[in-house]
């Protein structure tokens, strides 16, 4: 009986997360939400677009949210509301989705990267510091992006100290960290600004693409909202040029819904990781790192291993998906060969993005699941 049943846990195919399962349990009131937005066709500007930007700056314990289209269109706002744009440098990582750096540059900004931490994978304050000390046209930069990855907080007290030295606006890529703390405090506490996604794999996902600003400045709120709405102040009345990047009714619609269970889907997500890390630990596997006075929200699960490739072709013939977040750094992209970087210019990140990998997780993954997964690795 017993090998009966370990043959079939060995045969069973683990997908990468399961999106439907969250869903099942929300469907009823999700539809009744769309319906009612059906009925009264208030598709763009309803009015859960104000009910989710104030409920979402309680859970983000900020005064301010700005409802948008996605996560980039967020960065990029923001970077314009705070008048940045041709001539000036933004600093960020090159362990990121390109989205972080390709919001600078279409501003008209320049991008330049700092290498991250070897425990955290998040910017490194040492080698921020450092930057800032030796570099050439110090006066040109004018922002930092610091990027909350995998669910965990950058160290953004080190990071906002160095900021206010050098009078630069931060603005935190918190894409990867919904309910994500230090110190107590969530995304935008330290930073100017900070900027969400709700694309649908994310701890809170839309239907659809999605995002939001949060931010405790009321008037940069209030700029990046006229931006996101074609600069308008009333129907045909426009301060400034702006654009369309407006979050629809029906994903704010959703996004209300599911905002209720973020933080009880967040606890199961600790649950899963913390079953990883009992089984895997002392294995040759580097377990995530999770820095004293955080809370890691594990958008991702992501171990380091030194043969990963070679573990990632082994776990794939066993039917168990998995990931690389991210194979290969921003700087070592052909889209920024421009800039002149070089392989051996980021080393922590070049090091990171050979060993890491990214195993399923998602808040009902059966405890079997994880078994499996760890009994391969």
């Amino acid at each position: 009986m017993f090998k009966k049943v370990y043959m079939e846990v060995l045969n069973m195919k683990i997908p990468f997360m399961e999106l439907k399962d969250s869903f099942d349990k929300i469907h009823d009131d999700i539809m009744i939400e769309i319906e009612k937005i059906i009925k009264n066709t208030s598709f763009i500007r309803g009015k859960d677009i104000s009910l989710f930007e104030e409920e979402f700056a309680n859970y983000c314990q900020g005064k301010r949210v700005v409802a948008m289209s996605n996560g980039t269109d967020a960065i990029t706002l923001s970077l314009r509301a705070l008048g940045i744009g041709k001539g000036d440098t933004v600093l960020t990582v090159p362990h990121t989705f390109i989205a972080t750096a390709e919001a600078i540059t279409n501003v008209g900004a320049s991008v330049e990267f700092i290498d991250i931490d070897e425990k955290t994978y998040t910017m490194s304050p040492d080698k921020l510091k450092l930057h800032l000390m030796n570099h050439p046209s110090k006066e040109r930069i004018k922002a930092i992006i610091p990027v909350h990855l995998y669910g965990q907080m950058a160290d953004m007290k080190s990071i906002k100290e160095i900021a206010d030295e050098h009078d630069l606006y931060i603005i935190e890529d918190s894409a990867q960290a919904h309910g994500a703390e230090l110190f107590g405090k969530r995304p935008g506490y330290y930073g100017d600004v900070a900027t969400f996604s709700f694309y649908p794999g994310k701890n809170l996902g839309a239907f659809g693409d999605a995002g939001a600003v949060v931010t405790n400045n009321i008037e940069l709120a209030r700029k990046i909202k006229m931006l996101s709405d074609h600069g308008r102040t009333e129907k045909y009345e426009h301060e400034l040029e702006g654009y369309n990047a407006r979050m629809d009714t029906i994903q704010a619609a959703v996004l209300r819904v599911k905002l209720k269970y973020l933080e009880e889907w967040t606890e199961m997500r600790v649950e899963k990781a913390n079953m990883y890390d009992k089984f895997l630990t002392e294995r040759n596997i580097l377990i995530p790192h999770v820095n004293s006075n955080a809370r890691h929200v594990y958008h991702l699960y992501v171990i380091r291993v030194k043969n990963r490739d070679k573990i990632r072709n082994k776990l794939t013939k066993h039917k168990i998906s998995n990931g690389i977040h991210y194979p290969i750094p921003l700087h070592l992209q052909p889209a920024y060969r421009y800039l002149d970087y070089k392989e051996g210019d980021f080393p922590v990140t070049e090091m990171v993005s050979k060993e890491v990998l990214s195993l399923p997780l998602w808040p009902e993954m059966p405890y079997e699941y994880i078994e499996k997964v760890c009994s391969i690795l």
